[in-house]
Formats: structure tokens, sequence, C-alpha cells
């Protein structure tokens, strides 16, 4: 399970150092991807291959379903952790997600997300009040 944050480097060849904690479970492979926010999103490759069956068994008929598919799987790249720990972001995804020179890792469940800092520093100000966060999770069932 990816869990916590960590502030990590993007070099100029668009090395992005990944927490020493998601490194065991990124080791057989990962995908980075755009991703939901404007982020950016790291999966281990089995988490990766579940999410593509699921997006798979949409039917193509529907156009949110082919939207999806089509957002998700142009902005994806397969990648594997270097000897020093990091993963390439390609300049298409670093210049998504906005990431020059810092990222912010977050752990998500499944996976990890990559964020700006400006932009998780102003999307996550939203998650304070915690009237309003209470109210956005209301109709989940938690």
């Amino acid at each position: 399970m990816f869990t916590g944050e960590y502030r990590h480097a993007v070099d100029e060849k668009g090395r992005l150092a990944v927490p020493a904690r998601f490194r065991p479970q990124l080791a057989g492979g990962c995908v980075v991807a755009r991703w939901l926010d404007t982020c950016l999103a790291i999966f281990p490759m089995a988490a990766w291959e579940d999410l593509a069956a699921k997006v798979g068994s949409l039917p193509m008929t529907d156009p949110n379903a082919r939207l999806l598919q089509r957002q998700l799987f142009a902005g994806a790249f397969e990648t594997e952790i270097d000897r020093q720990g990091r993963v390439l972001v390609p300049q298409g995804l670093r210049a998504f997600a906005e990431l020059d020179g810092e990222a912010l890792v977050l752990g998500s469940r499944d996976h990890a997300e990559v964020w700006a800092p400006a932009r998780w520093g102003e999307y996550s100000r939203g998650l304070e009040d915690p009237t309003a966060f209470a109210q956005a999770i209301a109709g989940l069932g938690i």
C-alpha cells in the first residue's frame, strides 16, 4: 500500500527520485501516467494491469469510456526504477503536471501520485476545512 507524502527532486533529465518506502512495490516495473486532477500516477505493473482490464471491459460504444481509454493510455509510459531509485518521467508528462525541479510524491493506496508542489498546495487547502471535507465524502458510504 502506498501511503505518506514526500518531497523529491526531478533532475534536468526528467528522473524523479522515488521514496525509498515505495521502491520495493515498483521493483518489477511500473507505469507513469497522466492522472486525475492534473497530477501523475505511478502504478506498479500489477495495479496498472488491473486498471487496464477494468478500462478494457467498458463498452467501446460509450463516448466516456473511449475518452478515459484515450486519456489514460496515450499519456502512459512504462519504466523501471534505476539503481539510484529514480524513474524517468518524459517531458510531455512533466509539462502536463507542471513539474520543474521538485515534486511531491503522495501515497494513494494502490499507486503513488506525483504533484507539482504549488498545485498540491492549492488543491490540499480545500481539504483543510473539516466541514467541507465531510460534505465532500458524505455520499461515499464510508
